[in-house]
């Protein structure tokens, strides 16, 4: 009990580190690795978004006590959203072994929603792999209504961060897309 609570805390205390700003100076910018896993995250969400309906039929069918055949569509949603979760773990890891580049800040609301948007969708890609998991591998239902859920939360976060995306690149004119196109440092 003790072990698991002190494994837990150090968890805990890595995803503090690895959102909070480095002690070390912060990179002018993102390497190759973390720019490629941002893109390869992104490809992979998208990816899930296409395949849901194979796997909602699925579902159903694991629901009914029916038997569910092979289907590559299937087996593509569940081997996407384990890889969004490893890339995810991956990019945490590199967050806080080199650090991010300091944000481009329009202001402190725009830095507080640019920051718990950025934590949101980190903490959705391990969530939503894990509930797609238990429910798919343990059966839950109750597990799969949460990732329901996490879903139409995931859509809505991805959704703000392009469009913060946008507003920095088109009305702001800062650079901050140019930021995740290019490596520096």
């Amino acid at each position: 009990m003790e072990r698991t609570a002190t494994r837990i805390s150090s968890r805990a205390a890595l995803l503090e580190r690895t959102l909070a700003m480095p002690a070390t100076p912060a990179p002018a910018g993102y390497s190759r690795l973390q720019i490629v896993l941002h893109w390869l995250v992104f490809a992979l969400i998208a990816q899930q978004y296409i395949f849901r309906d194979a796997m909602s039929a699925a579902w159903g069918r694991v629901t009914e006590g029916l038997e569910v055949g092979f289907d590559p569509l299937v087996l593509a949603h569940v081997a996407g959203g384990a890889l969004v979760m490893i890339f995810a773990i991956w990019r945490l890891t590199l967050r806080a072994r080199r650090g991010v580049p300091p944000t481009i800040e329009a202001g402190r609301v725009q830095g507080l929603l640019a920051k718990l948007t950025h934590v949101g969708l980190y903490a959705l890609m391990i969530l939503m792999p894990f509930s797609g998991a238990v429910a798919w591998f343990g059966g839950a239902e109750a597990a799969a209504q949460g990732h329901n859920v996490l879903k139409i939360l995931l859509l809505a976060l991805v959704a703000l961060h392009v469009v913060g995306a946008l507003y920095h690149q088109f009305i702001l004119r800062d650079g901050t897309l140019a930021r995740m196109r290019r490596a520096q440092g």
